[in-house]
């Protein structure tokens, strides 16, 4: 009889186990998960160029990864040397690239290119091999089989150009306090400006801070026409990023606004609040009601560029600090965030930037 008390038992205890953990879910890691297929590039022959810095270089695809479980996959995509591919610190110096939630491609330009392969050490004017493979992340990472890409980095123009971009964004058209776009690439310009909701859309883009040569409209809004009679028009109302191709004489906008955010805005940490650019101080602003709570800063309504204070005594904020500035007390506050983002695609965030945070 106690032979068949212990069998109850033993059937009992593996019923409590099965159930406790159908109850807790499908642990995946202990499930196989693989890319079902190879990932795919574009081209595995590549030679960079400055002067097309701006076209797409490389396109790597991959297949859907299937987890056991119903949730968003986020995948990446990683490069690094033939080199340092293998043995214990196999990766670990890899340049890895967030791609997002169940999104299977990815499209670097030949500026992004160009920059990883500088970094890694691949030599200028010299075809060099870069290993690629895609990462699938959910409870746990899963990789592709790597594939491997020649690539001819260029050694990158020091350049120190400005163009000019009066509008009526002013207010009044005024070359001479008309936003600055700095040369970032030979031939190409970039800068930012704020166009206010009572303000028109139009502008035009100077050589100099006169009107002897300037680019008007041509074929389409985002052509440059020399000496052009037909003004280029804006999206509407907000804050942009524009950027200025004079290699290939066309132009783009892209929204772009750094904001605060934190317990003290009305969004929250979930809804940054956005500043209006000064083009003339180069300065970030904003006037708020604020509460008494936190405070930081992020670009684009995103976490993917944020900037905090390792020192809340001091008015330097670093790239990616988890700390914030208390707000002691409610009332009208004007804020302003200063930093220096010469060409980001290329080389970065700045390590820190400067802020003020003024009771009225």
């Amino acid at each position: 009889m106690k032979k068949y008390i212990n069998k109850l038992f033993l059937l009992g205890s593996l019923l409590f186990l099965a159930a406790s953990c159908e109850s807790e879910g499908v642990v995946t890691t202990l499930q196989s998960v693989s890319f079902p297929s190879a990932i795919e590039v574009s081209s595995t022959s590549i030679v960079l160029k400055e002067d097309t810095s701006d076209d797409a270089a490389l396109l790597v695809s991959w297949p859907k990864v299937t987890f056991p479980i119903a949730a968003p996959v986020t995948y990446a995509v990683q490069f690094d040397l033939t080199t340092d591919i293998k043995g214990s610190e196999a990766w670990l110096h890899a340049k890895r690239i967030v791609v997002g939630e169940d999104v299977l491609s990815k499209s670097f330009t030949g500026a992004e290119l160009n920059k990883i392969a500088t970094d890694l050490g691949l030599k200028t004017d010299v075809s060099g091999e870069l290993v690629i493979r895609v990462e699938a992340a959910m409870d746990h990472k899963v990789y592709s089989a790597p594939i491997t890409i020649n690539v001819t980095p260029y050694l990158k123009t020091v350049v120190m150009g400005e163009i000019y971009m009066p509008g009526s964004y002013q207010g009044e058209w005024d070359v001479e306090t008309a936003a600055t776009l700095n040369e970032i690439q030979l031939g190409v310009y970039q800068g930012y400006m704020t166009l206010a909701p009572d303000r028109d859309p139009i502008f035009k883009f100077n050589k100099a801070r006169n009107w002897a040569q300037f680019y008007g409209a041509g074929n389409t809004n985002f052509d440059l026409k020399n000496m052009s009679d037909a003004n280029f028009v804006l999206p509407g109302a907000g804050s942009y990023q524009i950027k200025v191709n004079l290699n290939t004489l066309k132009w783009s906008s892209t929204p772009y606004s750094w904001g605060i955010v934190g317990t003290s805005q009305a969004g929250g940490w979930d809804n940054s609040t956005p500043m209006s650019y000064d083009h003339q101080t180069k300065t970030w602003k904003i006037t708020a009601n604020l509460v008494t709570g936190a405070l930081k800063f992020r670009l684009n309504n995103s976490w993917t560029i944020n900037y905090g204070p390792a020192d809340p005594s001091t008015n330097t904020i670093n790239l990616d600090n988890g700390g914030a500035y208390d707000i002691p007390e409610a009332g009208v506050y004007e804020v302003t965030f200063k930093i220096d983002e010469v060409d980001p695609v290329s080389n970065g965030y700045p390590k820190t930037a400067t802020c003020t945070i003024v009771k009225k």
